[in-house]
């Protein structure tokens, strides 16, 4: 196990990129899947965009930029509002390459297989992650391990939600890639089978398994050894560094608050005060607040979302107790942390283990 004080990235380092969940920089391509679906069953337009900040013809538009806290809104609007045990996976499903612009052309233009896994796992910043993804392959077979994001293991459905989402849009997008005959050779979750969401097994066409250590989807590597139909050696490197322009938009749009998120992250144990991150900039202290101001954002507050968010992820992902928790994230002792937990997600770390 790494050492819980220096958490592992699933990007690297280059196109590393830490977005709050309230900051409005991602296009709404997910959101308006999830709003098409619902339409479709008949769903009101109105409740579907409850508690989100948008209008009915904002959803489609190439314009409408959304926060990660809206899509998961609108995941939550969609667990209260439907009963269709295969949601999350239909709304997955109805994903494709070209839903993506330019990240998903870049998919296409991949020269083999293997590189669009690759692409599409550095640059995951580029399509609105409610989940974190790591690709891996080893001995004959590759998965997808999926995880969704730390705010989502507050409340186990909406972890399910997430879960089985972000499958419905892996299987979709490696199907759009590799053809409609690709099929797993099974899918694992971690958590046990539930009565409110349930993958369907028959359109998968593979084995479910619960109560697992990981969400992954794996399959076999020679899927991976066919001839990418639609690769361009020529075309590919003039996308990819069309999608890094994008990562710096992306980037620009975060701006101050995302790379003080970055600081931090690198000893979230020992976090540098105001003063050593301004210093780090290349800024003074006053036009550091200044700046966090304008983003209606505290330093205080991004290092509290970062400690909530990685609480959640070593309570819902590993047997770390609480004192070392505690140590992980800077804390002098486990009581001090418990409160602190309660403070920001009204629940205590037991509260989280057993759900």
């Amino acid at each position: 196990m790494s050492d819980p004080r220096h958490p592992d990235k699933t990007i690297d380092a280059k196109n590393a990129l830490v977005v709050g969940m309230d900051e409005r920089v991602y296009e709404s391509t997910k959101l308006a899947a999830l709003f098409d679906e619902l339409v479709a069953q008949g769903t009101s337009a109105k409740e579907i965009l409850r508690n989100i900040a948008l209008q009915v013809p904002e959803v489609h538009s190439p314009k409408t930029r959304i926060s990660l806290t809206e899509l998961m809104t609108a995941c939550e609007n969609a667990i209260r509002l439907s009963s269709d045990r295969h949601l999350p996976y239909r709304i997955g499903a109805s994903i494709h390459i070209s839903t993506y612009g330019m990240y998903g052309f870049a998919i296409l233009c991949c020269p083999d297989f293997r590189d669009a896994m690759s692409f599409a796992w550095r640059y995951h910043s580029l399509a609105a992650p409610l989940a974190t993804i790591e690709f891996r392959e080893e001995k004959g077979f590759a998965s997808w391990t999926i995880e969704p994001n730390a705010r989502a293991a507050i409340d186990p459905r909406v972890y399910r939600f997430i879960a089985e989402m972000q499958i419905g849009i892996h299987i979709s997008l490696m199907r759009d890639i590799m053809g409609a005959a690709f099929v797993p050779d099974h899918i694992s979750l971690t958590y046990p089978e539930a009565d409110d969401f349930r993958l369907p097994a028959d359109l998968i066409g593979c084995p479910i398994r619960f109560s697992n250590g990981f969400n992954r989807i794996v399959f076999r590597s020679d899927w991976l050894d066919q001839a990418a139909r639609l690769g361009n050696k020529t075309t590919y490197p003039m996308i990819v560094a069309l999608c890094d322009e994008l990562l710096g938009e992306l980037k620009l749009r975060v701006g101050i608050a995302g790379e003080i998120r970055a600081l931090l992250l690198r000893d979230i144990a020992n976090p540098p005060t105001l003063a050593a991150v301004a210093t780090l900039l290349d800024i003074s202290d006053r036009s550091l607040r200044r700046q966090l101001r304008q983003q209606g954002i505290s330093f205080r507050g991004l290092l509290d979302e970062l400690r909530s968010h990685l609480a959640l992820k070593y309570l819902r992902t590993t047997k770390l107790a609480n004192e070392d928790i505690a140590l992980a994230l800077g804390f002098s002792d486990a009581a001090n942390f418990r409160r602190a937990f309660r403070r920001w997600t009204q629940k205590s770390p037991s509260e989280i283990r057993t759900e």
